[in-house]
């Protein structure tokens, strides 16, 4: 029996194809999954759903892709339903036998169960469009209830599209993806920079329970500067193709043709005037062979005014920038995403456009899910504090002890950097320090009090709460004289993975004193 292999699964379920990548607990690259009869290729899905009510079938991916054209496809054939999942503005195929939510849940829950034996799946990263973050996380927060896994993370798709590419934290990014059914545009700006904490991913299950809702822990998304986009997409595309040689033709075949000829034709290695064959079906049993160029296939896109319709989208885009005071000169990066974005003519259009900033052109389908797996690696996924920590500490000049923050609730955890503190005796050649932890029981609130009748707040906040741990005080031993109003100790704490909270000490002079587990914070 072959050793199963644990790690960590992103999910990035997109509007024409969701991908879907697994990283090993000790591997630095990640793969892609490959499911037979679901994926098109390596950790690439169709996101299409075929459902039939009555006779229980149903079926995803390419296996649905084959039954599009069947009897009733118009009741059980399910697409572009990503889009609307958490946005209640635009409308779907009220024929359709699902709603767009009820296509997400059938999808992932046929994804969930087709998943290759040999990953065992300790932790699982989704991804949340930015714009209906807040609807599409609430229907991810109740799919997961059903899911079978330790913890589940979620990261918005512009960040987890600017860390596939190392975008450092606190840039402003622009967006271009053109996938196979729209056109997206997006500037944001990404979380952290200039002392600001960095992305992290939003827990929504740790060790089993459910914490998407008791969890203060604050949404760190990307900041929509501004957005726009169209219903055009590849899809169109490779209508336009068909009909440049047959006007009126949608037979499915000749569309995956079309499809297949525009890949090769985005290939920086072919050259512009060279003409390629392409058989299409005039009718439904007869095929005619037709050629096609770089150079037809540009005019194909022009004709059909797809440069000036993207030069609208941008114009709008930038003119939203600017009402909130961005301009093309602070962007850090235009980024390239979904397969649209590969064809030579649309990255020599955004070049001339916009020339002086670095365009990144990460692989453009699975770029987001492999940017979800780069932000979460081992075990850097954070838990939230839900209380904070303090060290007890005496105050020499009013001759009382008083509560010293170490960790705040909120703070993330593990920790990446330890706490430092640097201590001096209360007495003259005190030699012993004694480390006393106590933890937040009640936050610091204001009163309200009535004034004639009238609810104001007080000016004097109530004192939070520490309740000192019931655990042996550590003690530390100095091994020279300390001098008051002197450096004496630095203490440096940190919360590893454990949930335990340990100390390194050290005396002024840099030696090494030790380091000790104070115990765990929960």
């Amino acid at each position: 029996m072959k050793e199963k292999l644990s790690g960590t699964l992103a999910i990035d379920l997109g509007n024409t194809n969701t991908v879907i990548a697994f990283q090993g607990q000790k591997d630095i690259n990640s793969v892609l999954v490959e499911i037979p009869n679901i994926t098109s290729s390596p950790g690439v899905i169709p996101t299409v759903v075929w459902f039939e009510e009555h006779s229980k079938i149903s079926k995803i991916g390419v296996s649905a892709l084959k039954m599009r054209n069947n009897l009733n496809s118009d009741l059980f054939f399910h697409s572009n339903f990503k889009r609307l999942i958490g946005n209640s503005i635009e409308n779907f195929n009220q024929k359709n036998i699902l709603n767009p939510n009820e296509c997400g849940e059938k999808f992932f829950q046929i994804l969930w169960a087709s998943i290759p034996h040999k990953y065992e799946i300790k932790r699982l990263i989704l991804t949340a469009p930015i714009d209906t973050y807040k609807g599409y996380r609430k229907w991810l927060v109740d799919l997961c209830k059903e899911i079978s896994v330790e913890e589940i993370a979620l990261v918005d798709e512009p960040t987890a599209a600017s860390l596939g590419i190392n975008v450092p934290f606190g840039s402003k990014i622009m967006t271009l993806d053109i996938g196979g059914s729209t056109v997206d545009m997006n500037i944001v700006k990404i979380e952290g920079g200039e002392g600001k904490s960095g992305p992290i991913a939003e827990l929504l299950k740790f060790r089993g329970n459910d914490v998407s809702s008791i969890s203060k822990q604050k949404l760190r998304c990307a900041e929509i500067i501004g957005k726009t986009g169209s219903k055009i997409g590849g899809k169109d595309i490779d209508q336009w193709i068909v009909d440049y040689f047959i006007p009126g033709n949608n037979y499915v075949s000749n569309l995956l043709k079309a499809e297949e000829i525009k890949c090769k034709l985005s290939s920086s290695a072919i050259k512009y005037e060279n003409k390629y064959p392409i058989k299409l079906f005039i009718e439904q049993n007869q095929e005619k062979e037709f050629y096609l160029s770089k150079e037809i296939f540009e005019k194909i896109l022009i004709k059909n005014n797809l440069l000036n319709h993207l030069n609208s989208l941008l114009k709008d885009l930038l003119n939203q920038a600017r009402g909130k005071f961005c301009t093309v000169e602070d962007l850090n990066a235009i980024i390239f995403v979904g397969g649209g974005t590969q064809i030579p003519l649309i990255r020599e259009w955004i070049t001339k456009k916009i020339s002086k900033i670095q365009i990144k052109s990460p692989p453009p389908i699975e770029s987001i899910a492999l940017g979800a797996l780069s932000m979460t690696p081992g075990v850097k996924i954070k838990d939230i504090l839900n209380k904070g920590l303090s060290i007890r500490l005496f105050n020499k000049r009013e001759q009382k002890h008083f509560w010293h923050p170490i960790f705040c609730k909120g703070q993330t955890w593990p920790t990446e950097k330890p706490f430092t503190l640097i201590l001096q005796a209360s007495r003259k050649n005190q030699k012993i320090f004694e480390i006393i932890i106590g933890e937040t029981q009640k936050e610091r609130a204001y009163d309200v009090i009535f004034e004639n009748g009238l609810p104001k707040l007080s000016e004097v906040q109530n004192e939070e709460e520490i309740i000192k741990w019931d655990k042996k005080p550590l003690q530390i031993v100095l091994k020279n004289k300390s001098i008051i109003g002197e450096d004496n100790l630095k203490l440096f704490f940190k919360i590893t993975k454990s949930a335990d909270l340990f100390v390194q000490c050290f005396d002024i002079k840099d030696e090494f004193l030790g380091e000790y587990n104070l115990g765990n914070i929960f």
